[in-house]
């Protein structure tokens, strides 16, 4: 087995994401397929669910959930964000996608646990959120040694809804005095109000797909840059 040390693997990925940034056709590409799969194999499970358990959290495309990732970093770049040293995300589906905005920055990937392992030690950082698709409240957690003050983070999840799991992560991230620079979701359902809820803080909020309203066995979606 042949071992990259940390320095090369992060050269090898900023060589990546240049090409990456740099070639129009495929950004395109990449976006319309996010918004083409939720057009044929998205679902209405009625109460605003949308299942897209196919490709998004449940069974991963990983050449799509990479080039998303890439996608993330070219947005943020445009909209001036700068110096990202952490992307934070809450489990579980939210870690494909922040992992590869990560890999794609060459920064680590936090997310908050819903339950607290007996490795997580006290002075733990912690906000509740209610969950849309299990229902009840749910407990988001962050352990101090890999959040700090100095770091700043972009927020990354799968969903943008009513933005109050988006709240939650917001306040943790707040908790221990990081720096929020960016807020990014693959799909936006700009019905529930999440983006509105969340403008009062200042960052840029990017996401690659926004469904405009799901009624019956229609979904309206399309791309935001379109």
């Amino acid at each position: 087995m042949i071992w990259i040390d940390q320095r090369r693997s992060i050269q090898i990925m900023k060589i990546c994401v240049h090409s990456w940034l740099h070639n129009s056709a495929a950004r395109g590409k990449i976006v319309k397929a996010l918004v083409e799969r939720i057009r044929t194999e998205g679902r209405n499970l009625g109460r605003g669910i949308l299942k897209v358990d196919g490709f998004i959290n449940h069974q991963l495309d990983p050449v799509l959930t990479a080039a998303m990732g890439q996608e993330f970093a070219r947005r943020f770049s445009a909209a001036g964000v700068e110096n990202v040293t952490k992307i934070v995300t809450a489990e579980v589906s939210g870690i494909a996608p922040a992992l590869t905005a990560a890999i794609a920055y060459g920064v680590p990937v936090v997310y908050a646990r819903k339950h607290r392992p007996i490795t997580m030690p006290d002075g733990f950082y912690s906000s509740q959120a209610p969950s849309h698709t299990k229902g009840g409240i749910v407990q988001l957690m962050i352990s101090p040694e890999y959040l700090t003050p100095s770091d700043r983070v972009l927020l990354i999840d799968d969903f943008l809804a009513t933005g109050k799991t988006i709240g939650a992560l917001v306040e943790v991230i707040a908790q221990c005095g990081a720096t929020l620079c960016g807020i990014g979701c693959l799909v936006e359902k700009s019905f529930e109000s999440g983006r509105q809820r969340l403008e009062h803080l200042g960052v840029p909020i990017v996401t690659l797909a926004i469904i405009d309203s799901m009624e019956g066995d229609s979904i309206v979606v399309r791309d935001p840059t379109a």
